[in-house]
């Protein structure tokens, strides 16, 4: 029996031994093992830096056409959809209103023109009464002085003197009277210059309304959209708004218009390339250019209603996109001249900045530490506490280091200061490198998800 019991300890002592040994090895095994991790080569690519927004195609140049005059509208020439071009008729308001108006202005016209020759003949009446009293007193004048010299010779009486000069004087008025009687001819005859002008004015007014009774079109387009019938009255823009008739749009001219928050807006200038969606379109692209970024906000409410000054408010800016004629004249036939139709839908990728051959790794494998002290003298990274950090493999290790950054894609981020190309970058799990790597930390790489394909590089 106790050579029994000898055994038995014998065999669970080697057990207990084994069992220690074989998790000593498997501890040692995952100490050398270290953090699974992936990693990526720090390599020269082309980054485009792409601002993305949703929005409408719009005619570049539409045309809103309402009506000067009111009235009832009884011709109208065009259907919605058709092709017309500058100065064609396109509808016509009932002229009857105008008509009797001016025949008034017509009238009032050749009144005045009559006064304004009855004034002429005035100042002419006028002027002979003076030419002719003036000669009375100049010819009173010299028997005055003639009867002067003979009345100090005392060869005629002091009754026959002072007849002769109450006589020149009975002229001298009458010749005043007669000056003052032409001046006044004068002032009629303008008086009836200005009558004949005014009334001339309102003719050509009103001829000016009845000729707006004639509607054509300003400019080559397609009727976009017609809002009256025949027979509609409207109202024309001399009362508030008027009625807006139709709307003729150059399609020959497309651009989208689209919202970009003010986070982007200060990336996207004019001159900007873009690559345009349009859903009508599906799975196709369309290019286009920046044409016009605009200065004050387009702001909605969460509820889509006017914006006020609140925390809750969206802030955008409306952006004009010029779409290339090349990128959509395969899509035009004979039948449909004009492929799209304002109101699409649209989204677009602006490029607002470009890179070639920049060292560059994937976003995530740039992430943020706190500065340490030891750091902070450190004026060729930002000054404040945190700084933009990769953590590169060294051996087995993970070494911290410290970069400057610069534009970023949709994967990829450039590196302006702190790595070179061909190192080897920990670029993953997302969690790990973002929160619990430290500097010193040992890594194994892990390997590549099943069917991963490594983009290819420019080394």
């Amino acid at each position: 029996m106790a050579s029994g019991k000898k055994k038995w300890w014998l065999w669970a002592l080697i057990v207990i031994v084994l069992g220690l040994l074989v998790y000593a090895v498997i501890q040692g095994r995952k100490g050398q093992k270290g953090i699974a991790v992936t990693v990526e080569k720090a390599s020269l690519r082309d980054i485009n830096e792409i601002v993305t927004a949703s929005g409408r195609i719009y005619p570049e140049k539409e045309v809103k056409i309402s009506s000067d005059v009111s009235g009832e509208v009884i011709g109208l020439y065009v259907k919605e959809g058709d092709t017309v071009k500058a100065g064609q008729l396109l509808a016509k308001i009932n002229p009857d209103t105008y008509l009797p108006t001016i025949k008034r202005a017509q009238a009032s016209v050749s009144s005045s023109r009559a006064q304004q020759q009855t004034a002429k003949a005035q100042i002419s009446s006028a002027q002979a009464q003076v030419n002719q009293i003036q000669a009375q007193v100049d010819l009173a004048q010299k028997t005055n002085d003639r009867n002067k010299k003979l009345f100090n010779d005392g060869v005629i009486s002091k009754a026959d003197m002072e007849t002769s000069q109450a006589n020149l004087r009975g002229l001298e008025a009458n010749l005043n009277a007669a000056k003052a009687n032409l001046k006044q001819a004068y002032s009629n005859a303008q008086a009836s210059l200005y009558g004949t002008a005014s009334a001339q004015a309102s003719l050509k007014e009103t001829e000016t309304s009845l000729n707006k009774t004639m509607i054509y079109a300003p400019v080559d387009g397609i009727v976009s959209k017609l809002n009256i019938e025949k027979g509609e009255r409207v109202l024309g823009t001399i009362q508030m708004s008027g009625t807006e008739i139709m709307t003729i749009a150059n399609l020959n001219a497309i651009e989208v218009q689209v919202e970009v928050s003010e986070n982007d807006i200060v990336r996207v200038s004019k001159g900007n390339p873009a690559t345009i969606e349009v859903d009508a379109y599906y799975g196709e692209k369309f290019t286009g250019v920046v044409t016009e970024i605009a200065n004050s906000a387009s702001s909605l409410s969460s509820t889509g209603a006017s914006a006020t000054l609140n925390t809750g408010q969206v802030t955008n800016f409306i952006v004009k996109i010029r779409m290339d004629y090349d990128s959509y004249k395969s899509k035009i036939v004979a039948n449909k001249p004009f492929p799209f139709r304002p109101g699409m839908s649209a989204s677009v990728e602006i490029n607002t900045t470009s890179a070639k051959d920049v060292v560059s790794v994937p976003i995530q494998c740039v992430t943020t530490r706190e500065k340490k002290d030891t750091m902070k003298t450190d004026t060729t990274f930002a000054d404040d506490n945190i700084m933009e950090v990769v953590f590169v493999k060294s051996a087995d290790t993970a070494k911290q280091v410290q970069v400057k950054t610069g534009i970023q894609d949709d994967k990829y981020i450039q590196i302006l200061e702190g790595l070179k190309t061909g190192d080897e970058v920990i670029s993953g799990p997302y969690s790990t490198v973002s929160r619990t790597l430290k500097s010193g930390d040992k890594v194994q790489i892990e390997d590549k998800p099943k069917g991963f394909k490594p983009k290819e590089d420019k080394d």
